[in-house]
């Protein structure tokens, strides 16, 4: 309630003490607000235009992550056979068209994927039954080669 009598009264005040100002002159409003800051005109505007800049690199900054992000989303997607996306397509576009993921994300990625190789060897099946010596099951395949050798070179027939 005390909202609205303020939005509705605070309006009118502000329109009323506006005319009652006076004779303002509003054309100098780049002046007066590099008098404001306590600088020249000339400081001022090396100032907004340095302003401008740091923006720009900000949002090309900003742009940029967000067209690696999108490139590891679709990276995903296609590794999971998903339906692609294209917001993600565009965001890349948008930051140029060739974007490489940061060298964090990239060695996630490869670990990932190298523990989801080992998992669909058929070591990586073994190791997973449980009771299975792996250690102990590669010493005796060596041992058993190594007979192998052993006999193959006795053999007079070979």
């Amino acid at each position: 309630m005390a909202f609205m009598v303020k939005t509705m009264v605070g309006g009118q005040l502000k329109n009323l003490t506006g005319s009652l100002g006076g004779g303002e002159d509003k054309g100098d409003g780049d002046k007066s607000a590099a008098e404001a800051q306590g600088m020249s005109r000339e400081e001022y505007e090396e100032y907004q235009k340095q302003l401008v800049e740091e923006k720009m690199e900000r949002d090309a900054q900003f742009t940029q992550r967000k067209a690696e992000r999108a490139t590891l989303r679709s990276h995903f997607r296609d590794k999971y056979r998903l339906p692609k996306n294209e917001t993600d397509e565009s965001q890349i576009q948008m930051a140029g068209g060739d974007v490489e993921l940061p060298r964090e994300l990239a060695k996630m990625i490869e670990e990932d994927t190298e523990e989801e190789e080992e998992k669909a060897s058929v070591l990586g099946q073994l190791a997973s039954l449980p009771g299975l010596d792996l250690g102990s099951l590669k010493d005796k395949a060596q041992a058993t080669l190594g007979d192998l050798k052993q006999s193959a070179e006795k053999c007079y027939i070979m």
